[in-house]
């Protein structure tokens, strides 16, 4: 019994120590805001183009088919993605939408790699989500 006791305790103090780190790396994440000159970007594309597609490939299983942060892989993350039909995310710019899907944070991965065209019709296809 013993043995088993000790192997208990370990996996318990484990997730807790793990809970903790996860807890704390949300809260010193604070608030997300893009830079300045980021903000101010323009969205140069006009429609949607692939942006569906890509949504679909890319953040469906975070941010879910119909953006409101539910996706199957959701409930694995430290912080719940974003909801992209929220007044929050709707109120941010263009340029900071763009930014956070280049630059990523935390648990959301940068999509740097995606062409800039691809990347502002995304940013298109949010705006398609509005309440």
């Amino acid at each position: 019994m013993g043995a088993l006791w000790r192997s208990l305790t370990v996996a318990v103090a484990t997730a807790a120590l793990l809970a903790g780190t996860g807890a704390a790396v949300v809260l010193a994440q604070g608030e997300w805001a893009a830079p300045a000159d980021a903000k101010a970007a323009k969205n140069p594309v006009k429609g949607i183009g692939g942006g569906k597609k890509s949504v679909e490939t890319n953040c469906a299983s975070c941010h879910g088919s119909s953006g409101k942060g539910d996706g199957p892989a959701a409930s694995a993350l430290p912080t719940k993605p974003a909801d992209w039909t929220s007044a929050k995310v709707q109120a941010q710019t263009d340029g900071e939408l763009f930014w956070k899907i280049a630059n990523g944070r935390g648990a959301m991965p940068p999509w740097k790699h995606l062409p800039d065209k691809e990347r502002w019709e995304i940013v298109n296809y949010i705006r398609t989500l509005k309440k």
